[in-house]
């Protein structure tokens, strides 16, 4: 990771479900280089996980506030995330539903 590592968890709200968000998701982390996860949560919304160079943290949440063109994105809560999942993985992948977000 870069000189300028950022860590974020958001909750995505809308029509996110069923609708490719998650792979869509996948896709531009990859392309932009970030690490993390994406999954369902049993309430309807998304839940993101990503760290990396700040600048591509911020261009990956810029891009889930409008999402794939079959969903519609009502809100993004951004939170900051524990420090202790930036060490946890490398790559960006897809997680199975939950019932609730991660704890922070």
């Amino acid at each position: 990771m870069s000189a300028s590592p950022a860590v974020r968890r958001l909750l995505v709200s809308g029509l996110v479900q069923g609708v490719g968000y998650r792979h869509a998701t996948t896709v531009v982390a990859a392309r932009l280089a970030v690490h993390g996860w994406v999954r369902n949560l049993a309430d309807g919304r998304v839940e993101v996980a990503v760290w990396g160079e700040a600048e591509a943290v911020a261009r990956l949440i810029a891009w889930t506030r409008q999402g794939p063109p079959a969903g519609r994105v009502d809100g993004v809560l951004v939170e900051e995330g524990p420090a202790a999942w930036s060490g946890a993985a490398t790559g960006f992948v897809q997680r199975p539903t939950a019932a609730g977000p991660e704890p922070l």
